[in-house]
């Protein structure tokens, strides 16, 4: 098993022949992703790294039999991209995408809750599953190894860092999910959570988590209030960031006592997940003789 992505994700890169999509469809295709088709409107008929490249998604749909899109397009025109995808029939959408208006955000999260479409993002680098081969973003591939750990993250870089370390000590990652920085995301801590819960692969799971919004106090309910049957660790970044100032993520902003790194860090050891003073400390708050035998 594995969660949002596995061998049978087909995906479509909506931007390919932007910059950005141009260069991560190659390092994608590489790793050993199924990327079978791209989108720009206007571009049809070009090829991308041998990816045939269509005006819409619905042809690329209707060719290739698509269920997955990564989106590099900007800011301005990522809903349109992201309805049309829906509209399309893509059941996962991951939205690389940062600084989209909020207004925009609301509604097509709202469309995708609405018909059961999973978004991870916006302002995501993405998902990654080193088992399946399987990268959807812009992640480093090289610091994943296949393993028992699923991560779920609101950092890019700290996913990456700590992913590291968790490769270093041996245990590797099982599927690794940034769910976006900005204040407006699709899938959020609670319901990968709960993905990982059934995942036979994931035998423990860290919560990168950071300043800023409620996220990581509503997953410390979700988390006590369930029993959580897996080990859970946890890292909270910003705790010496000046109170209502934005740091980085448009989500990463405290108000007043609200969102603060105490406020976290209390709420997720009420909960029983302990929390890493630093990232390099992660790997040894797992169990990590009960993960590898697991």
């Amino acid at each position: 098993m594995s969660i949002i992505v596995d061998e049978n994700s087909k995906v479509v890169v909506q931007g390919i022949t932007g910059n950005e999509g141009r260069f991560h469809t190659a390092i994608s295709l590489r790793y050993g992703t199924k990327i079978l088709a791209g989108v720009t409107p206007g571009k049809g008929g070009q090829q991308i790294e041998g990816v045939p490249v269509y005006n819409t998604v619905g042809e690329a749909v209707k060719n290739h039999d698509v269920n997955t899109s990564v989106i590099f397009v900007p800011a301005r025109s990522t809903r349109d991209a992201v309805l049309e995808a829906i509209d399309a029939g893509i059941r996962t959408l991951v939205v690389i995408t940062e600084l989209i208006p909020q207004r925009d955000a609301v509604e097509f999260i709202a469309r995708a809750d609405k018909e059961g479409v999973i978004i991870v993002g916006p302002n995501t680098p993405g998902i990654i599953n080193p088992g399946k081969r399987i990268r959807i973003g812009i992640a480093p591939a090289h610091v994943f190894i296949p393993g028992v750990i699923g991560i779920v993250s609101r950092s890019g870089t700290l996913t990456y860092e700590i992913a590291w370390h968790i490769s270093e000590a041996g245990l590797g990652q099982s599927t690794c999910i940034g769910i976006g920085g900005d204040a407006i995301v699709g899938l959020d801590f609670v319901k990968a959570l709960r993905m990982f819960k059934n995942d036979e692969e994931t035998k423990g799971v860290i919560l990168i988590g950071e300043i800023g919004g409620s996220a990581e106090e509503l997953v410390a309910q979700y988390i006590s209030e369930t029993s959580y049957p897996k080990p859970v660790v946890a890292y909270i970044a910003g705790r010496l960031a000046p109170q209502e100032k934005p740091m980085g993520h448009a989500g990463a902003i405290i108000m007043g006592s609200r969102g603060t790194a105490k406020s976290k860090i209390e709420a997720l050891n009420a909960a029983g997940v302990p929390v890493a003073n630093k990232p390099s400390d992660i790997a040894k708050l797992l169990n990590l003789t009960t993960l590898r035998s697991a």
